[in-house]
């Protein structure tokens, strides 16, 4: 029982979306100019007009975003196109080591992750301090339809962060076992993703969702198979 316990104290300290993730502040909108202000804007019509006159496109502001960063952050997809059409690195990363992909899973930002992925941004991206990718931030999450995407978009399956943990196992120790982790776990067992990697303590996918008393995802991962 204590063991069990301590489990799940441990899994609930990792629950919390990271931190690392930050978004421009009210300060920071109001401060910016140039190319910076008008991704934040969506002024895709003033952002070609800047880049036009010399404007350098990939600049960064205090957190190291680039204006396609800011258009990411602030759901502007017509900038983010503009941007990336007139050159912007759809790959760069911020001073937190994301990229525009992962920061459109994180928000569950379906237009701009097709926006990003359409103008040259990789699912196979190893992003955030946790080197993760863009699909295992949105397993954690349950963002079902980003996971979706970002499969048909050839992210790795079995990509394994610092933590010792792939998407599949994050669907599970990260989720709530409800409607849309279990989505998402279907998806990704679906698509190939390997049911017998474990974590660091040994545990598949299938015994973490046991452990978790999550047994909707328990019947998808036995009927493929998990052990």
């Amino acid at each position: 029982m204590r063991a069990r316990v301590t489990w799940i104290l441990l899994s609930l300290a990792f629950a919390t979306p990271a931190p690392a993730q930050i978004a421009p502040s009210a300060a920071e909108l109001q401060a910016y100019g140039g190319l910076h202000a008008a991704a934040a804007k969506g002024d895709g019509a003033e952002v070609e007009k800047l880049v036009k006159a010399g404007a350098p496109i990939d600049s960064r502001d205090g957190h190291a975003r680039t204006p396609l960063h800011v258009a990411a952050f602030m759901h502007k997809p017509d900038a983010a196109r503009s941007l990336m059409r007139l050159g912007a690195d759809a790959n760069a990363l911020e001073a937190q080591q994301y990229d525009i992909v992962t920061i459109a899973a994180v928000a569950d930002d379906v237009p701009m992750l097709k926006a990003a992925l359409a103008g040259g941004g990789k699912a196979t991206n190893i992003t955030s301090p946790y080197q993760g990718t863009a699909l295992i931030a949105a397993a954690h999450l349950g963002h079902d339809e980003v996971v979706r995407t970002l499969i048909a978009a050839k992210a790795p399956l079995d990509h394994v962060n610092n933590l010792g943990w792939t998407a599949l196992i994050e669907s599970i120790v990260l989720g709530n076992g409800g409607k849309r982790h279990v989505a998402v776990l279907k998806a990704l067992v679906d698509a190939g993703a390997n049911l017998k990697l474990a974590d660091r303590s040994g545990d598949t996918p299938l015994k973490l969702a046991k452990k978790r008393g999550y047994a909707e995802m328990v019947k998808i991962l036995e009927a493929a198979g998990g052990r």
